[in-house]
């Protein structure tokens, strides 16, 4: 049995699972709010002991625990540069303080990698060999699997979500102008639909989330306020569309990949309808637009990340490689 925990800017995802990566036990948690890096590393603890007692496993029998995380993945489980995350500034040991929290060894890689990985081998990657997986949710990530291998370059490859779409475009959370997930990140787009509404404009975005308790607009939110005809959150999401396009599309004439996986959080919820309209508006922008690559919504849901850290675990209890399988 091993774990696997998808770390996200609004939720913990853990996964208990066996030897054929089916799921035995799993828990979700919301990412804390306030508290940094150890309060982080504590709710991830704290999910994946939840996920065991719904695997009905003692505590302590993991074999192995593997993490996909936001930001630059260090040597040695450090993570830096994790600006999706509440109060992470700079470089946080996470593997070895989660390991110590949960008396196993513990792997970590980059979050949308290790969910590329898993929808290579186990889902809607299965049938190519080269595959760009990108990640839709409070930012914009990318993953890369090239000829049946990882590929993660020098630690930072498929920072698709930092695709320059537009020369001093908007700020993002980067700090850099006209990144693709300065218009397509959720994280971005409610920062954006707070500043309309501050001057006026109309949106029921804030009085969907307040019904349901939550202060901050989540995948499902959107997916309701768009349900509704809500016309704020409709532009934004058309602005989203666009920018996915013009940067999915970008990437795909410098790698040129088979296939192209969509998934994360607004990737997953909207679903089928969306991908097909991220789609159409790649075409434009596609160099060989006469062939374009297939485009397919991630098939492993909203588990996908977590099963993919579970994949990573596989390093840590020797029976795991480094680079992607072949399907």
């Amino acid at each position: 049995m091993r774990g696997g925990i998808d770390l996200g800017g609004t939720k913990i995802q853990a996964v208990v699972v066996d030897a054929r990566h089916r799921i035995r036990g799993q828990a979700r948690l919301p990412t804390p709010r306030d508290g940094g890096p150890p309060a982080v590393a504590s709710r991830m603890a704290e999910a994946l002991r939840a996920a065991g007692e719904n695997a009905q496993l003692r505590p302590g029998t993991l074999s192995a625990v593997g993490v996909g995380s936001p930001g630059e993945i260090e040597p040695g489980g450090i993570v830096g540069q994790a600006r999706n995350l509440p109060d992470w500034d700079g470089s946080f040991a996470l593997g070895p303080t989660l390991s110590r929290e949960v008396g196993a060894p513990v792997v970590v890689g980059n979050d949308v990698q290790v969910a590329t990985a898993a929808e290579f081998k186990l889902g809607a990657g299965k049938p190519y060999r080269s595959i760009l997986g990108v990640f839709w949710g409070t930012g914009v990530g990318g993953g890369l699997v090239l000829d049946g291998h990882d590929w993660t370059g020098r630690g930072a490859a498929a920072e698709i979500g930092h695709v320059c779409i537009k020369v001093d475009g908007a700020r993002c959370t980067c700090g850099r102008k006209g990144c693709m997930e300065a218009y397509a990140g959720r994280a971005s787009m409610e920062a954006r639909a707070r500043r309309l509404a501050a001057k006026g404009d109309k949106t029921r975005l804030f009085e969907i989330a307040e019904k349901r308790g939550r202060d901050r607009l989540t995948a499902g939110i959107w997916w309701r306020a768009a349900q509704h005809g809500d016309q704020m959150a409709l532009d934004l999401l058309d602005r989203a569309v666009e920018a996915l396009g013009a940067g999915v599309a970008s990437a795909c004439n410098v790698i040129d990949p088979e296939a192209v996986v969509i998934g994360g959080g607004l990737g997953v919820r909207f679903g089928e309808e969306y991908v097909r309209r991220i789609e159409h508006a790649m075409m434009p922008h596609l160099f060989t637009s006469d062939r374009p690559p297939a485009i397919h919504p991630a098939s492993l849901g909203d588990l996908g990340g977590a099963l993919g850290a579970s994949l990573l675990a596989a390093q840590a209890d020797g029976r795991g490689r480094r680079r992607a399988p072949a399907a």
